[in-house]
């Protein structure tokens, strides 16, 4: 599959060398990684997740405590945004979907657990929503069928998109941060297929729980809680004079 340069992911690789702030490139960094975070538990707020892009500072009053490991997280969700960009027209890979992990782990409390594997698929059994996921032995097969079948495709569609990704929760692969890695795939594929990409914000999220309890079965609830995040970003664009289709 040849990758599409469309008019975004010129402007998000420009504005990224240019750490141009105010930009589209800076919405995204912020917005995708507040509501992404948020969703997993991270009680930064959207501001305090802009004073750390833009600053490298978090602004706290003394009777606020923070979660080390979420300030950390959202640096390290930064860079995994940066890496998606960068590597928005590259076919997708176990090797880049480790990366993502490793980045986003590294240096948090988890990274210090001997059981817990940092970059690397999952040691031990876990659930995700009281759901079954898959078992530790057979994590490698099952993300290597996953992602032979979906490079096979010539062309992606924001449905193939979306498959890949309820196929990818249930596996579950990692530890922890499959959420996180997930959404990172979907933004980075819809990159690459020209399919304009879009941000599960926090007021979405019970919403796109269901969409991914219930793919498979009505497949509507999925797809229309990610059209309407679609136009959220859409608005975006417009408002950036970024053409898409």
């Amino acid at each position: 599959m040849e990758s599409k340069i469309t008019p975004l992911l010129t402007a998000l690789r420009e504005q990224k060398e240019m750490k141009m702030k105010g930009s589209i490139y800076h919405k995204t960094q912020i917005d995708l990684t507040y509501n992404s975070n948020h969703i997993e538990g991270s009680r930064l707020t959207h501001d305090q997740t802009r004073y750390i892009f833009e600053t490298n500072t978090i602004g706290v009053t003394a009777d606020e405590a923070v979660n080390v490991n979420d300030i950390v997280e959202t640096v390290n969700h930064f860079h995994c945004i940066d890496l998606i960009i960068d590597k928005a027209g590259d076919p997708l890979s176990e090797e880049l979907v480790k990366t993502l992990h490793g980045i986003l782990k590294s240096g948090t409390s988890d990274s210090r657990k001997d059981w817990f594997a940092v970059g690397d698929y999952k040691r031990l059994p876990n659930e995700v929503g009281g759901q079954d996921t898959c078992e530790p032995e057979k994590v490698q097969e099952s993300m290597q069928r996953l992602i032979e079948g979906y490079n096979a495709k010539e062309q992606h569609t924001l449905e193939d998109i979306l498959d890949f990704h309820v196929r990818f929760e249930k596996i579950h692969p990692f530890q922890d941060g499959n959420g996180r890695v997930g959404r990172l795939i979907m933004f980075k594929e819809c990159l690459r297929s020209g399919v304009v990409p879009f941000i599960i914000t926090d007021e979405l999220k019970m919403f796109y729980y269901r969409g991914l309890r219930e793919w498979g079965h009505i497949d509507g609830y999925l797809t229309d809680t990610c059209l309407t995040a679609q136009d959220q970003y859409k608005a975006a664009l417009d408002y950036f004079r970024i053409k898409y289709e």
